[in-house]
């Protein structure tokens, strides 16, 4: 009798823990692995754009080129980011960050070409968030599992 109960509770155990056991198992697979090339690219484009960042307090017109420039390329990370699979947080986390309606990087860009120049306090505070955002995509791909990881 004591025996049955035990056999019992172990059974209805599997039965609830094995649906959750799946799940886990195929999550893995709803996760993009991690790309070394998006990586350096997040960093790079981090240190770019809190550079040119540092340009605002001069007229728009005189790097209008660059902002060009930086733009196409985080589109490009964007669009990179876009066609992986499975990688729609980092994909919506570059258009946060590019979107000229927002407070990100897009937004400041967006103001400096309409004001011509910024403050240097304005352009600290929105240096420091636009950091914190390249930093959540900077670690969001850097705790993606590496193929050499995969057993």
């Amino acid at each position: 009798m004591q025996g049955e109960k035990l056999q019992l509770n172990r059974t209805l155990i599997i039965i609830t823990l094995l649906p959750l056991f799946i799940f886990c198992l195929s999550a893995c697979q709803y996760i993009s692995p991690y790309s070394q090339f998006a990586y350096e690219q997040a960093t790079s484009l981090k240190v770019e754009s809190l550079a040119l960042m540092d340009e605002a307090t001069e007229p728009f017109s005189n790097h209008e080129e660059e902002v060009k420039e930086l733009k196409e390329k985080i589109e490009k990370a964007y669009e990179y980011a876009k066609g992986m699979k499975h990688n729609e947080i980092s994909a919506r986390q570059w258009e946060i960050l590019k979107d000229p309606n927002r407070n990100l990087l897009g937004g400041f860009l967006e103001r400096w070409s309409k004001e011509s120049t910024l403050g240097k306090a304005y352009i600290k505070e929105k240096k420091k968030q636009v950091g914190e955002a390249f930093d959540k995509i900077i670690g969001l791909e850097s705790g993606k599992i590496k193929k050499s990881e995969i057993q």
